[in-house]
């Protein structure tokens, strides 16, 4: 359909890139994540709005933008411009993580934490997170600062009460649940109020370790958001 009309969003040119690889016998991927400005504003809210690719070349997994990679818009005039942009076509980890922040972190191909900004002013919304209409989140910061013995609550406030109305993502891959021990994935704690589903979940999680890392919120079986968690331990207080 891309190939045909001739024109497409990050999705069509990532998907296209998935399908010609496909016909080349290449092993890759499509990743969706966060990437700040390029065509389009800057986003209003820091969570999945843009799609790229992963392709296994070489004995290894390297990282493009097929979309960034194959020119601009003018934006005066609106029109497309043609130009490769090699920054973007197997580009460096390192330099390729300053402005695509992936859904799933393992995309990143690096080792460490590597936060955009915007984690300072919101938790980062996983791409699931638009499907069941969230109007309120607790705490507003996408990185918490807590220590040993603290516990931490969380809270997620729904337009309606979808639990369980809509099915989950049938593409998270599982192993992501236990790639790492420093991260934590919570389940509601609480979603019912006398018996009917109500639309605020509550998440707690008691502090034990200081090792744990990022905190993934799940709803309904779908990950919809992630924080930092900074850990200290008590004796710094």
């Amino acid at each position: 359909m891309v190939i045909k009309r001739k024109t497409a969003f990050c999705d069509g040119f990532a998907r296209l890139f998935t399908a010609l690889c496909d016909k080349a016998g290449l092993q890759s991927i499509i990743i969706c994540g966060y990437a700040p400005g390029g065509f389009t504003r800057q986003p209003a809210r820091f969570g999945v709005n843009h799609y790229w690719n992963a392709v296994f070349l070489e004995g290894r997994w390297q990282l493009l933008d097929a979309t960034w990679a194959s020119g601009f818009i003018n934006a005066r005039t609106g029109e497309f411009i043609r130009e490769f942009n090699s920054r973007y076509f197997l580009a460096d980890p390192s330099s390729f993580i300053l402005d695509h922040f992936p859904d799933d972190p393992r995309w990143t191909l690096l080792q460490g934490n590597h936060l955009p900004e915007e984690f300072r002013k919101s938790p980062f919304r996983q791409k699931a997170f638009g499907k069941y209409g969230f109007r309120a989140y607790s705490p507003g910061s996408g990185i918490i600062n807590a220590s040993v013995g603290d516990t931490i609550v969380l809270e997620l406030e729904a337009a309606k009460p979808l639990y369980g109305l809509i099915a989950p993502s049938a593409l998270t891959d599982s192993s992501l649940y236990s790639h790492s021990s420093s991260w934590v994935f919570l389940q509601p704690a609480e979603n019912r109020e006398e018996g009917e589903i109500t639309t605020r979940s509550r998440y707690i999680y008691p502090i034990t370790r200081t090792d744990v890392e990022w905190i993934y919120l799940l709803y309904n079986e779908d990950l919809v958001m992630r924080y930092k968690l900074n850990v200290r331990n008590p004796s710094f207080r």
